[in-house]
């Protein structure tokens, strides 16, 4: 995985931009999950099982990565969008931002109990996420949208909304996104399969079992990769910053 790690650094170097980040000093205990210039430590992800991906060879497994990483795959971390000539993620002033398409942020490494710390700003009718582990998700959309479909976007982001319908934590307990333009933090402890979630420092999830969306009769992963979801309309992150737990 080191070689393909290099590899894929190798392919970025082209086209971020290595501009100094603001603001990127990790509280006490926490180290950063972005640098502020390149996607060093991240790879190429989407809606997939990670026990599978696991459970592949290794040299299977090094190629679904470099698949869903590399610039000549579509629908990969690092192709470019035809439309406007640049990749679907790209670096500004210290800011990981993506247009709305491609393959999911991921983290090369795994994670098993943490406390996350993330910054994001989107734009109107947008929807994305936080994948836990590798599971959807704590939800990120604009709650002001039309929601002809009942999918609950006037409560508000923050929800672990593949959860079952009525379940703990499905829906936040609290509305507490900000209006478009201005940054919303997000705080989440992760213990075990139990998820807490503080949105510009109010709780809206509070320890509610993170459901498996792969399969519900299973629990959790023990570990798993961080994923900042693409869906659809401009996200930007900084200041991501993760604390490991010993594991409860």
């Amino acid at each position: 995985m080191r070689s393909l790690s290099a590899a894929l650094l190798v392919l970025m170097t082209g086209w971020v931009v290595a501009t100094p980040a603001r603001g990127q000093n990790p509280p006490p205990g926490f180290t950063p999950l972005f640098n502020g210039k390149d996607l060093s430590g991240w790879r190429g992800g989407t809606t997939f099982d990670h026990r599978k991906l696991l459970a592949m060879s290794d040299a299977d497994r090094a190629e679904q990565i470099r698949k869903w990483t590399a610039a000549d795959v579509k629908g990969s971390l690092l192709e470019v969008n035809a439309a406007t000539g640049k990749p679907h993620w790209t670096v500004e002033n210290g800011e990981l931002v993506n247009d709305g398409f491609g393959a999911y942020a991921t983290t090369e490494k795994d994670y098993g109990d943490f406390e996350l710390l993330v910054d994001y700003k989107t734009v109107p009718k947008a929807d994305s996420g936080i994948y836990l582990r590798g599971v959807p998700q704590v939800q990120i959309w604009d709650s002001t949208e039309e929601d002809s479909q009942g999918l609950g976007k006037a409560k508000g982001s923050g929800g672990l909304w593949n959860n079952s319908k009525g379940a703990a934590g499905k829906d936040p307990l609290v509305l507490a996104d900000k209006p478009f333009g201005e940054w919303n933090s997000f705080r989440i402890m992760m213990q075990g399969d139990v998820v807490s979630v503080w949105l510009n420092g109010k709780p809206v999830v509070e320890k509610a079992k993170l459901e498996n969306y792969y399969d519900r009769a299973a629990p959790v992963p023990e570990k798993g990769p961080i994923q900042l979801q693409t869906h659809g309309g401009e996200i930007r992150w900084r200041n991501v910053f993760i604390r490991e737990l010993p594991r409860s």
